[in-house]
């Protein structure tokens, strides 16, 4: 087991090494619309591409999210290992909207042996989901 200090050293020797390995602007939290973000996770059991709907007006966030599963079947045709949930929960007990894709390989951030996979994957399909939400940035925009 990792003491606080030694996970968190490592967590962020992971970020700053994928930062370096794949420098580049992620558009993130910048989509224009409040509330509604893309998210890289990566964590001791799991790494995934997240875009997540988390404005305080919960009409507001099913309205962008339904917005989105009007496009589910050309995001499907772009990622088919896409996974939309309503009823995402969080670590923290709260409830959001989450369309993401899962790293289908085994990893561990405490694994230093599976993070160029993960960086791989990261960046992939980071790279597909906002280069989907570019191209339909309009329409979604458009509630």
């Amino acid at each position: 087991m990792f003491s606080k200090e030694e996970s968190a050293r490592l967590r962020k020797e992971f970020w700053t090494s994928f930062g370096k390995s794949f420098p580049r602007k992620w558009l993130l939290y910048n989509t224009k619309i409040k509330g509604v973000a893309f998210k890289f996770l990566a964590d001791r059991k799991k790494a995934m591409v997240c875009f997540d709907f988390e404005n305080p007006d919960e009409l507001t966030n099913l309205m962008y999210y339904d917005q989105m599963l009007s496009l589910k079947s050309l995001l499907e045709n772009e990622i088919p290992e896409v996974i939309f949930d309503n009823n995402y929960e969080l670590e923290n007990g709260k409830v959001i909207h989450r369309i993401y894709i899962p790293h289908q390989q085994k990893f561990s951030i405490y694994n230093k042996n599976s993070w160029r996979d993960c960086y791989e994957f990261l960046y992939e399909t980071m790279s597909k989901f906002e280069l989907f939400f570019l191209e339909y940035e309009d329409f979604i925009k458009s509630i």
